[in-house]
């Protein structure tokens, strides 16, 4: 408590002065940009990882950075969704999920946490479509290269879910509406940008050294070029891949969720 009371102290005496005028203008209505739903991970700060400031994400937080499809709970989650989307009028969204992750251990384990921790047992029921997937197409993988699979796919199941809600599906319907998924890598920084085109995972960071400007839209989001562009890149970088990753589970990952 005393390190958070002087951080508190340096906020009050330092930086808000220095930004006053921001927070006067944040004070009579918020207009983010951005719809983050990450991890509750103490690990994982997002207004760190994409150096933003103060008023330009809209954070969800949870354990497992899970988006349970539309009817399913009644949970702050949807209503969440909502308001980003209706009211605030966000047109971008990011569902980050991140390596070495607490609640994917615990889905790959759901059994035992029935009675050790009832609750997150049924919250963790809101990915069950990761959960199965899993169980049915990679029992052939363990430890850690089973779970780093499994946060993979938990991203991609928790973006379709995203879209059974009726506002984001009506967005999506007019082209107003971009969905982009993350995995962010706690050890090495490095972030893999989701890619719906190709249904792999890219290293957006390095994929943009190599290639044109003009073929992103920013480096958060996917590539906009085609599939044989995409490919030589990942060859010409087929060195840089995240240290967490071995080959094989690259391969997994980046070309796709087929077994």
């Amino acid at each position: 408590m005393r390190k958070l009371l002087q951080g508190l102290h340096h906020f009050q005496s330092s930086y808000f002065p220095a930004n006053q005028e921001l927070f006067e203008q944040l004070a009579d209505g918020q207009k983010p940009k951005v719809l983050f739903i990450t991890c509750s991970d103490s690990r994982i700060v997002p207004h760190l990882i994409t150096q933003s400031g103060v008023g330009d994400l809209f954070i969800i937080r949870n354990a497992g950075n899970l988006v349970p499809p539309f009817g399913s709970a009644n949970g702050g989650e949807g209503a969440a969704i909502e308001y980003a989307i209706h009211a605030l009028g966000i047109e971008q969204v990011i569902i980050c999920g991140h390596s070495n992750c607490g609640a994917m251990k615990g889905l790959l384990k759901l059994e035992k946490l029935r009675t050790e921790m009832p609750l997150v047992y049924e919250w963790l029921q809101h990915a069950e479509s990761t959960r199965r997937l899993i169980q049915e197409n990679y029992s052939d993988l363990k430890g850690d290269e089973l779970l780093a699979v499994t946060m993979a796919e938990n991203v991609v199941t928790q973006i379709e879910n995203l879209k059974t809600y009726p506002v984001i599906r009506s967005k999506l319907h007019q082209n107003k509406m971009a969905i982009y998924g993350w995995i962010f890598e706690i050890e090495t920084g490095e972030v893999l940008c989701y890619n719906p085109i190709t249904d792999e995972f890219e290293v957006p960071q390095t994929l943009l050294s190599n290639l044109p400007d003009e073929l992103y839209v920013s480096t958060s989001a996917p590539p906009v070029t085609g599939a044989e562009e995409i490919a030589a890149a990942k060859k010409r970088n087929s060195g840089n891949l995240p240290p967490w990753l071995s080959y094989k589970q690259a391969q997994r990952i980046y070309q796709g969720s087929t077994k």
